[in-house]
């Protein structure tokens, strides 16, 4: 079970609220005189965010680290492209869902509707990325499992897809030939309804940035990064297995599961280490990204290095 501890932000860390409400300020004076980039979205914070008993006993990693190191292909191979490509080329505003498939009632998810009508719940989660660094991050989001009720899935969903946005205007690294675009990702049902999966609409208490999958990812805390599809469009209940991206590119280097295990290493590289980014030297790398204790039991008599 998660433990609920103080929250390890330091007051000296927390930004003033003079200085706070002058930011909002200057945010609506530039967006009422045009000032801001085409699909620019405010950061502000949510009204109805309520903190959550999922957290952890360790220091978050810096918002600009989170912000400003991260994988979205869309917008470039280098950790640093996506907060440089991304904000002004990403249109987040109108954004809609389509959820259909193996279910009672499909339909569509208006973000804004989501957002307003939802309780907002900003979670602590490790992020364990396959290329061997992590951070802590405090997600603001919704538990998979309660938008997926809405739809009613049928006894024929045995697991859940998602797709990307696929608009290369916006994402321009669409263009390339070397993946099969759009985005996929899949969960198996049981997996996408377990409590820790989370709907991201935000991070640090503020709308996502674009280029940590603005307006809407996916966020499941005991499996590699990868798997956090970002800019969801499409959600669709399916009786096989989907096809997820980085398992077409090269399947012995990216199972379907991609649940975090040290014991089972890439190709390339080790994974019974990880660099926490903001730290120095290496850690040991927990079994399912230390939420073993939550998850463990949905694999109960799996062979985890012929599935992983």
């Amino acid at each position: 079970m998660l433990i609920r501890l103080p929250d390890p932000i330091r007051p000296s860390e927390i930004t003033p609220p003079s200085a706070y409400l002058s930011r909002r300020q200057l945010i609506a004076g530039a967006a009422a005189f045009g000032l801001l980039p085409a699909g620019a979205v405010l950061a502000e914070a949510f009204p109805n965010l309520r903190k959550s008993d999922y957290k952890v006993d360790e220091a978050l990693t810096s918002q600009k680290d989170v912000t400003h190191y991260n994988n979205f292909y869309e917008y470039g191979l280098d950790k640093e492209d996506p907060s440089a490509n991304a904000p002004g080329k990403l249109k987040t505003r109108p954004w809609t869902i389509k959820v259909g498939g193996e279910c009672a009632k499909p339909g569509t998810i208006d973000i804004d509707a989501l957002i307003k009508e939802s309780a907002i719940e900003e979670r602590v989660y490790r992020h364990r990325c396959v290329e061997a660094w992590s951070m802590v991050i405090p997600w603001a989001g919704v538990p998979l499992a309660d938008v997926l009720k809405r739809f009613e899935p049928n006894s024929n969903a045995k697991y859940v897809a998602f797709e990307t946005l696929f608009d290369p205007a916006q994402m321009p690294g669409q263009r390339s030939g070397g993946f099969a675009w759009p985005y996929k990702e899949g969960l198996r049902i049981d997996e996408a309804m377990h409590p820790l999966a989370l709907l991201a609409v935000g991070l640090y208490g503020e709308a996502l940035p674009a280029q940590n999958g603005a307006p809407l990812r996916l966020v499941v805390p005991w499996k590699y990064g990868f798997k956090g599809i970002k800019s969801i469009v499409k959600i669709t209940f399916v009786e096989t297995r989907p096809q997820t991206l980085w398992n077409l590119y090269s399947s012995r280097e990216y199972g379907f599961y991609s649940n975090v295990n040290p014991a089972v290493d890439h190709p390339r590289w080790s994974q019974a280490k990880e660099h926490r980014i903001g730290e120095f030297g290496r850690r040991p790398t927990l079994p399912f990204n230390g939420y073993a204790e939550q998850v463990a039991g949905l694999y109960a008599g799996m062979d985890l290095k012929q599935y992983f």
